[in-house]
């Protein structure tokens, strides 16, 4: 059998495992499969097969012999030549267009500002990740609704606590430049032409030999070296990050196929019907990393691209000028005559793309073990520092609950939900798979009692209110006694002069909005 690196990624014939990985005193160590104990574990062995990003050029290759059964993997210590240097990689993450589908969460922000997971906001994800993989070189394109990005990325990134050495944060809002049709970003490849001049001179000035491309609106924790590792080690023109996913949602991405080398052979944007069967694969390779394979029968694209920079310029400049998206356009085109390779990402990795998706992926964040955790110690996730108070909490009642820090809570009941920061709950207070987003300001006692007097509503939450499966959006202003639960089902509305909009069954408060006393939803 032919040896292949792994995390790099396996043959859709074959069956191998990854995890079960030790460096030994010989260099060659035999496991079964489930051998590790944890999650954390198999992530340590997962990236020991990658090979150890240190000072030295040693690396440990996955290789499969004719004796080896489907439960065990050879590995065999090599000296890996080509070392991926983060210093020489640097990332543009899009900013993403008007942001429909998250709507209305986006009417007044861009889809990375969107808040998640109580004081986070989207575009931490891939910022985040970047800094934890060793890339300090890193390209924002903004374009809709981008002052409060704008305005996030420069209290946690660049005005606030984190350092770079030799590198920046740079954030590119959509222009127009003389002699350019007007108009926004016509897709993701033309929002990195438009700027390509910008990148042209500072990949002069900083070595850059690998442009890193990343969405704005996903969950997940990557070490994106890893990715380039492959990429490297593959002399790959392009490299794309690929998961597995099930029958349900796979008509929402491009899907790909591969041959048993990790070449790209087939790349289908958003296929239906005949053209989506024509996709599947066997994923019984994967049968190490997650739970029945037989149920993600397809692997696609994360929107998660290596490009060496040649490449990339060429294809945007000279080759494809006319063409504006990577994935419906570039991508398939590109295979036929490039090297294309495949990275298949099996840990957590979920597309914040709908109304749907995004209130299911905070509600996962508070199940007990959740799949995705934002802390991790060696891999942290940063965000606006913002100084607040330990939050205070007064006779409450709380099951599977992320509270974040600045919050007033009395004498309420949270089940199942995510508290923002800053959030208020009063006496007789319900909330039950919600996600309350929280505010930008505190009211003091006096402001709520001069405004509870004239008849108003102060922001957050009041007495014996029951709120259930619902987004709450920031500032958000909910009477006494109001009941939101969507009893009757209803799947899709639009109630803006009430506050609310109802999207694939999910009641979402507007941000700013106020729901009167009593309002029954």
């Amino acid at each position: 059998m032919s040896s292949m690196q792994f995390s790099s990624v396996l043959p859709l014939e074959g069956k191998a495992c990854v995890c079960p990985v030790r460096s030994a005193n010989n260099g060659c160590e035999r496991l079964k499969v489930g051998d590790s104990s944890s999650l954390r574990h198999e992530m340590a062995l997962r990236r020991k097969c990658n090979g150890a990003r240190g000072g030295a050029a040693n690396g440990a290759q996955c290789v499969l012999t004719s004796d080896a059964s489907p439960d065990t993997l050879v590995v065999r210590s090599s000296f890996r030549r080509n070392y991926a240097d983060p210093n020489e990689v640097a990332a543009v993450i899009l900013g993403g267009g008007t942001g429909t589908q998250l709507f209305p969460l986006t009417s007044t922000r861009a889809t990375p500002a969107v808040p998640i997971g109580g004081c986070y906001r989207l575009i931490d994800i891939p910022m985040s990740n970047c800094f934890n993989s060793g890339i300090n070189k890193i390209f924002v394109m903004t374009q809709f609704n981008s002052a409060s990005l704008n305005r996030h990325i420069h209290r946690t990134y660049l005005g606030g606590g984190i350092n770079f050495t030799d590198g920046s944060v740079e954030v590119l809002a959509a222009t127009q430049m003389p002699g350019e049709a007007a108009g926004w970003f016509r897709g993701t490849a033309d929002a990195v032409r438009k700027f390509i001049w910008v990148l042209e001179d500072y990949y002069k000035h900083k070595s850059i030999e690998h442009i890193l491309i990343l969405s704005g609106d996903q969950l997940y924790r990557m070490d994106y070296m890893e990715l380039v590792q492959k990429h490297v080690d593959d002399n790959a023109d392009i490299t794309l990050s690929c998961a597995p996913v099930g029958e349900s949602r796979a008509s929402e991405y491009g899907l790909v196929k591969f041959d048993s080398s990790g070449r790209v052979i087939q790349f289908s944007e958003k296929p239906k019907g005949a053209d989506l069967e024509a996709m599947k694969v066997d994923t019984s390779f994967l049968n190490f990393a997650i739970d029945d394979p037989a149920k993600n029968p397809y692997i696609a694209s994360m929107g998660v691209y290596v490009f060496k920079r040649e490449v990339l310029l060429n294809l945007l400049k000279s080759r494809y000028t006319e063409l504006h998206d990577f994935g419906s356009e570039i991508l398939p085109r590109a295979l036929h005559d490039h090297n294309v390779q495949a990275y298949v990402f099996t840990d957590y990795w979920e597309d914040i793309g709908t109304i749907r998706s995004f209130f299911d992926a905070n509600m996962a964040l508070c199940e007990q073990p959740p799949k995705f955790e934002f802390y991790d110690p060696k891999t942290p996730f940063f965000t606006s520092p913002r100084y607040l108070p330990p939050t205070k909490s007064d006779k409450c009642r709380i099951k599977e609950a992320i509270i974040s820090h600045g919050c007033f809570l009395r004498e309420c009941t949270i089940e199942h939900s995510i508290i923002g920061v800053r959030s208020r709950l009063n006496s007789g207070s319900v909330l039950k798979n919600a996600m309350m987003m929280g505010a930008d300001l505190y009211e003091t006692e006096d402001e709520i009692s001069g405004l509870l007097s004239e008849g108003k509503v102060p922001i957050g939450v009041g007495e014996n209110s029951k709120l259930s499966n619902c987004i709450i959006d920031m500032n958000a202003r909910i009477g006494r006694d109001v009941v939101i639960a969507n009893s009757e089902g209803v799947q899709e509305a639009d109630r803006p002069e009430e506050g609310y909009y109802i999207r694939s069954g999910i009641v979402v408060i507007l941000k700013n909005a106020t729901v009167k006393d009593g309002t029954v939803v």
